[in-house]
């Protein structure tokens, strides 16, 4: 398994805080969330949605700008925000 990236630092802000802003609508969890709460949602739903599916494919996952890595850091991102509701009671 190995995570690649061609992202830089606002890169990874900006990209981050579309997956996370997606994933907290789709969860309805946006109102409530924020814009910082967005970025750091996606940025590691991302990373989370990268190991996913390379542990999936069985090999390496390149996160760059692509809508097949937007689709694994939302998807990355609603299992973070899944995991933060079972610990929060929700």
């Amino acid at each position: 398994m190995d995570v690649n990236s061609s992202f830089g630092i606002i890169s990874w802000i900006i990209f981050g805080a579309l997956a996370g802003w997606v994933a907290s609508m789709i969860s309805g969890d946006n109102a409530r969330q924020g814009w910082l709460g967005n970025i750091i949602v996606g940025i590691v739903g991302a990373f989370i949605g990268g190991l996913i599916f390379s542990f999936i494919g069985g090999g390496t996952f390149t996160l760059g700008w692509s809508i097949g890595s937007f689709i694994a850091a939302v998807i990355g991102a609603l299992v973070l925000l899944f995991i933060l509701r079972m610990f929060q009671g929700r």
